[in-house]
């Protein structure tokens, strides 16, 4: 298995190719929307990493703060958002337990496919992902909402999530979040571009699962999403 904290560190060019070719069919964005429509929202992004879904919530909220405790990841993040023309935005590099955020500055805390990386570093849900949960809720107005997006399988066509994240996922649930889940597939230009991205990222386990359909090489891919509003 590729060493995930070191390609956050060292290779942020390369992994933000792997995840342009993510959710080509754009199912994620009305996911979150379903559960909190962005329009004029202030928003909190925990691990925003390259920025992909940054960019998809730039063009509707009023202003988004985008974490992430990579500064190689945000400076693609911020070059892609200049790209697009974007001005409500800032980066800063944070820990997700300990978010330079005032209280009750945001309507929406969302944490996309990162907040997994406190249990996978230290061995255990607790502390750490508590802290993170607690911090989003501080930054939560009341009414506002808190959304955890991670994988659920990918070269999976239905959820089928890796078994080390199911104790967190519990956990999330045990702490009132409730779960839906969309397709986020990939889809490459080329046999060799998918081999090439996808075993960069996730070795060579989902493979096997990629298959020439609808115009590229597809490698399925499934994506939960927990969601809590705040009181």
């Amino acid at each position: 298995m590729p060493d995930l904290f070191e390609i956050y560190r060292s290779q942020a060019g390369k992994y933000d190719a792997l995840v342009s070719r993510e959710d080509w069919q754009s199912n994620l964005l009305p996911a979150v929307e379903a559960i909190c429509p962005l329009q004029g929202l202030d928003v909190v992004e925990l691990g925003a990493g390259t920025g992909r879904l940054t960019r998809l919530m730039a063009g509707k909220v009023r202003f988004v703060t985008a974490f992430d405790a990579s500064a190689a990841m945000l400076e693609v993040a911020a070059g892609r958002l200049r790209q697009d023309g974007r001005t409500n935005w800032r980066t800063a590099v944070a820990d997700h337990r300990h978010l330079p955020a005032s209280d009750r500055s945001a309507d929406l805390a969302i944490g996309g496919w990162s907040i997994s990386a406190i249990p996978a570093a230290e061995r255990a849900v607790q502390p750490g992902v508590g802290q993170a949960l607690a911090e989003m809720g501080r930054v939560v107005r009341p009414g506002g909402w808190v959304i955890v997006i991670e994988t659920l399988g990918t070269g999976w066509e239905a959820p089928h999530p890796p078994e080390f994240l199911l104790p967190y996922f519990d956990f999330l649930e045990a702490r009132g979040f409730t779960r839906s889940w969309v397709r986020t597939d990939y889809r490459f230009h080329s046999w060799e571009e998918a081999r090439d991205l996808t075993g960069f990222f996730f070795g060579s386990d989902p493979l096997g699962a990629l298959a020439e359909r609808q115009g590229g090489i597809v490698l399925p891919e499934c994506t939960g999403l927990w969601c809590l509003q705040a009181r």
